[in-house]
């Protein structure tokens, strides 16, 4: 649970977690056990009841250049919008590094960002070296590259420190290239965005249906709505599943499931998800070898079906 000023004291139905300490910018999903590595991609939920910082973030090349282990690409799916939400993605007009770097000396990059409204279920990629922002009043899912590295242009007068060189150096300091559009790829599969880094699908499963997925490389699963048993566990609104170098079996609950699948890119990987139709996943029978984990609250991270067993 990370505070933040501009995080928000209201996370339901998301997150059960306590606020009672203060406002909650970010969730962040972790694999429970101690030993095991770190992921390579980092899925976590915002809340937010203020402007966000007008910041930037590197690229592999410069992240390396600095010492870092890798850049930060991301991508942003809209849980929730009060009217008139908005983020901001890349600047109105192209700036020279002169003329960028001066914006930020004299606070004037905050009327050259280019906002733009977002509703539920929208989809927006961030690709390292964009300018960017999120507004007030947004609850979004985000999946990037693990990393934490952000370089501030604007802070809205929070006394934060700015990062202007670094900033100058990493930024695209153009207009956004234009969205990806979303691509059907199954009546239960579309995929919303396809990079180097990531892969980011929907999925929309069918009430009583019942599925198997390969995780030949890490895989994330975050519940939107409805409910379904994937391998040991159920798993409802706002719960998390990692998978790696794994298979599971999904049996649907009698409201459907929707969920983001997210995977290592940078290839659509089309044989992920199949349906068994005409049979019945028994997941009581994969748990022979131990008790089936119980329901968890919401905001924690399953363990993967072969932690399960160990």
């Amino acid at each position: 649970m990370k505070r933040k000023p501009w995080g928000s004291t209201h996370l339901l139905p998301w997150s059960r977690a306590s606020t009672d300490d203060g406002a909650i910018g970010e969730v962040w999903f972790q694999r429970p056990a101690a030993a095991v590595p770190e992921s390579a991609l980092l899925l976590k939920l915002l809340f937010t009841t203020e402007p966000l910082s007008i910041q930037v973030h590197p690229d592999d090349a410069f992240a390396q250049a600095i010492g870092l282990p890798n850049g930060k690409s991301e991508a942003w799916y809209i849980l929730s919008a009060v009217p008139n939400a908005q983020v901001a993605v890349g600047l109105k007009y192209p700036l020279s590094s002169t003329a960028l770097r001066a914006s930020i000396g004299d606070g004037s990059i905050v009327d050259m960002v280019q906002w733009r409204p977002v509703r539920t279920d929208d989809v927006i990629f961030v690709p390292a070296g964009t300018i960017h922002a999120i507004g007030p009043g947004i609850v979004l899912a985000e999946i990037q590259q693990r990393s934490d590295v952000t370089f501030r242009l604007f802070d809205y007068g929070r006394q934060r420190g700015l990062h202007a060189d670094n900033a100058v150096a990493a930024a695209h300091a153009t207009p956004a290239p234009l969205q990806p559009e979303p691509e059907k790829l199954t009546e239960a599969r579309t995929a919303l965005v396809v990079s180097p880094h990531f892969v980011l699908e929907k999925i929309d499963l069918s009430p009583h249906s019942n599925w198997a997925i390969e995780a030949k490389k890490e895989t994330w699963i975050l519940v939107l709505s409805g409910d379904a048993a994937i391998g040991l566990t159920r798993a409802s609104l706002g719960d998390a599943i990692f998978l790696d170098t794994d298979r599971a079996g999904i049996e649907v609950g009698p409201n459907g499931m929707k969920a983001l699948l997210v995977y290592l890119g940078p290839n659509l990987d089309t044989g992920r998800l199949e349906e068994q139709r005409g049979t019945s996943i028994d997941v009581a029978s994969q748990a022979s070898s131990c008790a089936p984990l119980p329901p968890i609250a919401s905001g924690q991270l399953l363990l993967k079906r072969k932690e399960a067993r160990t």
